[in-house]
């Protein structure tokens, strides 16, 4: 089952946890956001390997843009 991380309000991202081809766990980090000087993890909700990671540090995201891939 494919699994599509998407951003959820505009922010900056902050950082790339994951890499394409790394295994997670539900709770896993992919991407950590910044909004407002807040940082937000992107969390993995179904197990699985990323397949796509979509954006890169200093991108900016809106709300629903696509974040990562994971099967």
């Amino acid at each position: 089952m494919e699994q599509t991380l998407r951003a959820e309000m505009v922010a900056s991202v902050h950082s790339v946890v994951a890499s394409v081809g790394d295994v997670v766990t539900i709770g896993d980090t992919v991407v950590i956001l910044e909004s407002m000087k807040m940082e937000i993890p992107v969390v993995v909700e179904v197990a699985g390997t990323v397949t796509e990671i979509s954006v890169a540090p200093g991108d900016v995201v809106r709300e629903g843009d696509v974040i990562a891939i994971l099967t």
